[in-house]
């Protein structure tokens, strides 16, 4: 490992708090990056995001995708977590701290709209940071890429009548040029450039040449993280200062949730006896959240500055510290899985 994956966390951190100090100090400028934005989506994160994933795609060997059918196990966990369970734990949660636990220290009003922005964050499940997770648990890229591009199917057609039930309306809407935009800016340009990248050295029969240049964009891809982390903390960063309370009161369930959910699906994991390089990708999957998705739909239900948009940016200041730990602890235990006879089925 190199020293930007070995002191990631740090970086990450010094990060954090670089976008909050100059976020604060410098709010025209983020304001104004923050208007770059087409469909409610931010084309330079965008940019930095692209950057992140493009060097995982270029390892990602595509003749073997037709095998992954022979393994079905990771993605049936994957596709359980994120659309049986996760979403209704993620409700279960707002209603107990915001109806009962919360209830003395929260408006009624801003409680069903803390509920209403947890609950988005539960039915939008990680498209393009789970890469980045995939990437430093050396996850299988193949593997990776199905169950990501499975979960942006299932989400095209289930993320609206789940929000709908849950939040007891009938018709939410959608920001379907957001959910397709994402998912092409995410996930099928960077596919693109890597299926291209990498069949242009493979015509050249030189197969040094391609851990060279995965060696070259590695250091880049982590840069592009770093970006984005000091990004996401200078768009909120007056936020973060003005409301620290009510950051911390919205952030204890989510924690509870990431880490609840992270648990359940890597203790399955184990039981199912699937491989590490599976597991923790699939795991990864089910606790992070798609959370362009959820802050577009929160702001275009309730508004900008509602309870509901403030909740899905929590749950963007939580995502990238959390699972970078969630990271490190699935590193630590490789030896739970790798232990386990191989199984062609997973």
């Amino acid at each position: 490992m190199g020293i930007f994956e070995r002191f990631l966390t740090l970086w990450v951190g010094l990060c954090i708090v670089a976008g909050v100090i100059l976020g604060n100090v410098m709010p025209a400028l983020f304001q104004q990056v923050a208007a770059l934005e087409f469909a409610h989506v931010n084309l330079v994160v965008a940019l930095f995001i692209w950057v992140m994933i493009y060097p995982m795609m270029v390892q990602i060997d595509f003749s073997s995708l037709r095998d992954i059918g022979k393994r079905p196990k990771g993605l049936a966990l994957t596709l359980v977590v994120n659309w049986l369970i996760k979403p209704f734990t993620m409700a279960l949660l707002g209603w107990l701290f915001f109806r009962v636990i919360f209830s003395d220290w929260v408006d009624p009003q801003s409680a069903g709209e803390y509920i209403a922005g947890m609950i988005l964050l539960g039915v939008a499940p990680c498209t393009a940071m789970v890469f980045v997770w995939s990437q430093l648990t050396k996850g299988d890229p193949n593997y990776t890429l199905i169950q990501v591009s499975v979960n942006d199917i299932i989400m095209v057609f289930a993320f609206a009548p789940i929000t709908a039930f849950l939040l007891g309306v009938s018709d939410i809407a959608v920001p379907w040029d957001t959910l397709l935009l994402s998912v092409v800016l995410y996930v099928m340009l960077p596919l693109a450039a890597g299926i291209w990248t990498r069949h242009k050295i493979e015509q050249s029969r030189d197969g040094q040449r391609l851990n060279n240049l995965l060696q070259t964009l590695k250091p880049w891809s982590i840069l592009g993280l770093l970006a984005t982390v000091v990004l996401l903390f200078g768009f909120q960063a007056e936020t973060i200062v003005e409301q620290p309370q009510t950051i911390v009161l919205i952030a204890i369930p989510l924690l509870i949730q990431t880490y609840g959910i992270f648990a359940l699906a890597y203790a399955s994991a184990r039981w199912l006896r699937l491989p590490h390089n599976i597991a923790a990708p699939a795991c990864m999957i089910g606790t992070s959240n798609f959370f362009e998705l959820a802050v577009a739909v929160a702001i275009s239900l309730f508004g900008l500055h509602s309870g509901a948009a403030l909740a899905t940016v929590v749950g963007v200041l939580v995502e990238v510290p959390v699972m970078l730990s969630l990271v490190a602890f699935a590193n630590r235990t490789r030896h739970w899985f790798d232990s386990n006879p191989a199984n062609g089925s997973a």
